[in-house]
């Protein structure tokens, strides 16, 4: 969409949005952080749905454009104008219809879970200030975020993430992470409002005993308890593995004690809640072998975390690990891509890279012990041909971990490896049309 077209359709919608809002005053839960955004709004939207009308941001819809586009219940226009103009005529039918009180077309939701998203100062404080949400979610700031290139220092994007507590409505209650040494921060600014989670013992919600949880020697989820105002919860997670995702569920089980879901209901809700694909979804690959895919997005923080379940994951002789590129973390990116060939070093028998900046990955792998004959190296735009080249390397003792930035496109390494390829639109992301032309 060209710039001024841009600017005209942003500033209609979120007058539309805005209207929406006041006439329907739904509860809000806003969603930021620099990981697990989509994971933790998933797992909101799971808890809160049991009885409720809930809607969720679609895909990863976070931006000036994304939050009135949930607000609006609408999809991307991409870059059709035509589609665009629709979506401000529809966007004027939701304020102006008349509503119902008896559900149907018309009802509209009574909670909105959103996601709002940082790509440079000013970002989340243009939205928060008129979106004003009931409840804000703040996942996790790490030293090195991704989007942190457009910023000065991580703690420049700290403080931006922070700008959603700040607009909170007055009785509002922050729901943030506890563990991590920028949110603690925010939670000393906020001492009234905030209840924190996480896995040391100063949080409301505290995580202990995690680990995975196997089936026929399969792993097929995650499991922990939770402690709270003296009580212990056990909850299982499955489909996706790892530690982050650990986290979305106690962001959930806050979110759901502020909105009045008992504790009991919400664990049965994450019991059956379904992983986001791309995000560390358990996928079964060619060959008896296993996939953990994570080729949604990428990040040092993430990446640290996906290698470390890959190691402690059991049963299998082979492990192989993918990783793309990270991108959008400017000058963090080259000491990024080398701390994770280190970690991966110590973990793999096989791994491939696909980019230009993850040669790196490979180079300090190569430095830290693994055999040149184990590192291969792709560019950027071979992600299906790393997948193809990969399968005379599986077997059924062989899981493979697949990870890289967005514009990478590892998930094509994963439809070359997947079992059931058919099957590719429902648990592979970025599948629709649109992307498919990219």
């Amino acid at each position: 969409m060209q710039p001024l077209l841009r600017k005209i359709v942003v500033a209609i919608l979120t007058w539309e949005a805005q209207m929406a809002l006041k006439r329907y005053q739904p509860k809000i839960v806003a969603v930021t952080g620099s990981a697990g955004k989509t994971t933790t709004k998933d797992a909101i939207f799971a808890v809160l749905s049991d009885g409720r009308f809930v809607r969720k941001s679609e895909k990863s819809y976070n931006s000036e454009l994304g939050v009135p586009l949930t607000i609006l219940g609408l999809e991307s226009g991409w870059g059709s104008p035509w589609r665009w103009f629709l979506n401000i005529v529809h966007g004027f039918l939701v304020i102006a219809r008349p509503s119902s009180t008896q559900g149907g077309p018309h009802k509209y939701p009574e909670w909105l879970v959103v996601e709002v998203g940082a790509d440079r100062p000013g970002d989340i404080r243009t939205i928060a200030k008129w979106l004003r949400p009931d409840i804000a979610v703040i996942t996790s700031i790490p030293d090195i975020p991704v989007h942190v290139e457009f910023f000065n220092s991580p703690h420049a994007l700290a403080q931006e993430k922070k700008r959603l507590a700040e607009y909170l409505k007055h009785d509002g209650i922050l729901v943030i992470n506890g563990d991590d040494v920028h949110t603690k921060k925010i939670i000393l600014e906020h001492q009234d409002q905030a209840v924190s989670f996480g896995f040391e013992g100063q949080n409301a919600f505290v995580a202990s005993d995690m680990g995975i949880q196997y089936e026929d020697k399969r792993p097929v989820g995650m499991v922990f308890n939770c402690d709270h105002s003296n009580t212990r919860l056990a909850v299982s997670l499955f489909g996706a593995l790892g530690k982050p995702r650990v986290y979305a569920a106690l962001a959930a089980l806050a979110v759901a004690e502020t909105a009045g879901v008992p504790q009991e209901l919400a664990a049965d809700s994450l019991r059956a809640w379904a992983p986001p694909p791309g995000r560390m979804r358990i996928i079964e690959g060619i060959k008896g072998s296993l996939i953990i895919d994570d080729s949604y997005n990428s990040s040092p923080a993430a990446v640290f975390a996906a290698l470390q379940t890959l190691k402690e994951i059991k049963g299998f002789k082979h492990k192989i690990a993918v990783l793309g590129d990270m991108l959008e973390l400017g000058r963090f990116s080259k000491d990024a891509h080398t701390a994770a060939g280190k970690q991966a070093s110590k973990i793999v028998d096989l791994l491939v890279t696909v980019g230009l900046r993850s040669r790196a990955i490979g180079e300090a792998a190569l430095d830290s012990g693994l055999a040149e004959s184990r590192i291969r190296p792709y560019d950027q735009d071979e992600a299906e041909r790393a997948g193809k080249e990969l399968e005379s390397d599986i077997d059924k003792n062989t899981i493979i971990l697949v990870k890289g930035s967005q514009g990478i496109r590892t998930e094509k390494t994963v439809l070359e490896i997947m079992a059931e390829p058919l099957r590719a639109e429902e648990l592979l992301v970025r599948q629709d049309a649109d992307w498919k032309m990219r």
